[in-house]
């Protein structure tokens, strides 16, 4: 049994998760749940044994001092719970840590527990794959469920994917068996610049969020840091004339790609955001506006696209 001593109740909970490995490249999904932990002071309040899922010769403590005392922090998952606040206040319940080694059934059966005890509404879990996309275009973000009730309502892609599967997809498959509605949402990160951090993905992943669940997300420096990481990648680029070549092949497939509907409904969609940051001044959107799923870009390669070969390399939900 669950006891969650000190946490009151919370006002339409949606649990958002996301997880270190394979199911975020760059990084970028555990950073956007990290910064919704620091811009709203989320505390935490529960955290999984790690004994139970985690191999420490591949996840290892760190030890570090505390006023000259030697103390370790074990790799694993935390929970805290934030307050999104304006005129129909809304609590998200965070979950953020690293994909298990071993037990997942177990580790997707605890956050459930969690979830039921805290009367979680909705599960969203956050990823980042790597795809051919090319860094100076809108990250693409897809939305995906198990639900097809769920997808017709929220304007997201039902699953079809076949294939290997990381925490993402087993957590998701987990809460669809259990009648939790869950949705994932994926950036996909240039496979040429996958090293972390990817602050546009992120970015990106927070503004789908904004649009799912009805809020609205401070965003600090980030879109500032989004901005300086796309100027660094150009000077990379621009410094060796075949990955320029591949960046310029890849903008053209994209735009080809994307053509259609830049034009209409993409804009519709970035200029109904603007409206929302600009009528509220934090937390929910503006009273009576349904949530949206949509985004600037058409999905990456997959829900459907298989993995490839490295952490994160294909979208399974």
């Amino acid at each position: 049994m669950i006891e969650l001593e000190g946490v009151p109740e919370l006002i339409d909970p949606v649990m958002v998760a996301a997880f270190e490995g394979w199911n975020d490249a760059g990084d970028a999904a555990s950073a956007a749940v990290a910064h919704l932990e620091k811009e709203w002071k989320g505390e935490v309040f529960a955290a999984l044994d790690a004994e139970d899922y985690y191999d420490f010769q591949v996840n290892r403590p760190t030890v570090w001092l505390d006023n000259g005392v030697r103390k370790i922090t074990w790799p694993t998952t935390r929970l805290s719970v934030v307050r999104v606040g304006g005129d129909k206040p809304r609590d998200l319940v965070l979950v953020r840590g690293i994909e298990p080694s071993m037990r997942w059934r177990t580790f997707c059966n605890e956050l459930l527990g969690f979830a039921h005890e805290l009367g979680v509404e909705l599960v969203v879990i956050l990823g980042a794959l790597l795809g051919d996309t090319p860094h100076t275009r809108p990250v693409p973000i897809s939305g995906t469920t198990s639900d097809a009730d769920l997808a017709r309502r929220m304007d997201l892609e039902e699953t079809k994917y076949e294939g290997p599967t990381g925490i993402v997809g087993v957590l998701q498959e987990a809460c669809t068996h259990a009648g939790v509605p869950a949705v994932s949402l994926w950036a996909a990160v240039p496979h040429y610049v996958s090293q972390p951090p990817n602050p546009k993905a992120t970015l990106a992943l927070l503004n789908r969020l904004e649009d799912l669940i009805d809020i609205r997300v401070p965003l600090g420096e980030l879109p500032e840091d989004a901005r300086a990481w796309q100027v660094g990648v150009d000077q990379l680029a621009a410094e060796d004339s075949e990955v320029a070549e591949y960046v310029q092949t890849l903008e053209e497939a994209r735009d080809t790609a994307d053509l259609p509907e830049a034009s209409g409904e993409a804009i519709a969609r970035e200029f109904e955001r603007y409206l929302r940051r600009r009528d509220s001044p934090g937390g929910r959107s503006r009273p009576g506006k349904p949530p949206r799923s949509g985004d600037d870009d058409d999905p990456p390669q997959g829900p459907g696209a298989g993995p490839g070969p490295g952490p994160g390399a294909g979208s399974e939900d």
